[in-house]
């Protein structure tokens, strides 16, 4: 089994590099892509346990990105996979983002802090090893705080893009995205397109206009993704000729999709990897 989209504790997830592989080998899964948000800092750590583990490693990323709508901005997420770290444009995003997340983070404690019993300190000390503090952070420290009762419920309210505590962040076009990533010799794939419930999604002319621009494929096969529009989006991927992704978006604790629990095909990873800058790391 294959899955290509998980997080460690360098962004939003709970586990370590070395326990997301350890994990993805008591799923029997065969190939795990790490895919951090905005940052390759786990990837080192990832490779190192590979022998060990029998899993092969596909080093990604999750890229933030927004496409330009004619009615509002729409927020997208963009794997990026197999890339050169050293590129310089996907270099200067995860600075720029990095730099940005933390002033953001920082602004939205403060605005939560003047309704409820919550501090820095205490958002910060969920961090661990990630790069900067994130929302999924602060989401931990409300409900440590007896604030919320779960990450999820953080999200659906306080957290929300509509919510008064809200912050928004740095995010380049979603287009400058797919050239910075196909430039850096990488492979660009759609993240849960059709995840309605975290607001407005793009429409499918989108995906067609990412697909003339570089995109290398779509996940299809996603837990946000509602099963009733999959084979829509399928069709729409195929007549595009992109290749279709099934993923777990894999967050350890922190969410509830299991490893394993979506998943691609050995063909399309072996398409992946084909002409990409990187390599996979197998054992």
């Amino acid at each position: 089994m294959i899955d290509l989209h998980a997080h460690s504790s360098c962004s939003d997830g709970t586990q370590s590099p070395v326990e997301l592989m350890a994990s993805a080998r008591q799923a029997g899964l065969t190939a795990v892509g790490l895919t951090d948000h905005d940052t390759i800092s786990g990837w080192d750590e990832a490779a190192e346990a590979v022998p060990e583990t029998g899993v092969s490693l596909v080093r990604g990323m999750e890229v933030t990105s927004t496409f330009h709508d004619a009615d509002s901005p729409i927020p997208v997420h963009m794997l990026a996979y197999l890339f050169d770290p050293h590129a310089r444009a996907l270099a200067a995003h995860r600075d720029a983002l990095g730099q940005s997340r933390a002033r953001r983070a920082q602004e939205i404690v403060s605005r939560l802090a003047e309704d409820f019993p919550i501090s820095w300190e205490e958002v910060a000390a969920f961090a661990g090893a990630a790069k900067t503090v994130g929302r999924p952070h602060i989401a931990d420290a409300l409900v440590a705080c007896g604030i919320v009762e779960s990450r999820s419920q953080a999200f659906d309210h306080l957290l929300h893009s509509t919510s008064k505590y809200y912050v928004k962040n740095y995010s380049p076009d979603v287009f400058d995205v797919i050239a910075w990533i196909n430039d850096a010799g990488g492979r660009a794939v759609l993240a849960h397109p059709l995840a309605i419930t975290r607001g407005k999604t793009v429409p499918f002319e989108a995906i067609a206009a990412m697909a003339e621009a570089g995109l290398f494929g779509v996940e299809v096969n996603h837990r946000d993704n509602p099963a009733q529009l999959r084979a829509q989006l399928s069709a729409r991927a195929r007549s595009a000729g992109l290749f279709e992704f099934g993923s777990s978006d894999y967050h350890g604790s922190g969410k509830p999709n299991r490893l394993g629990e979506n998943t691609t095909d050995s063909e399309t990873l072996i398409a992946l990897e084909q002409g990409a800058f990187l390599e996979v790391v197998h054992p």
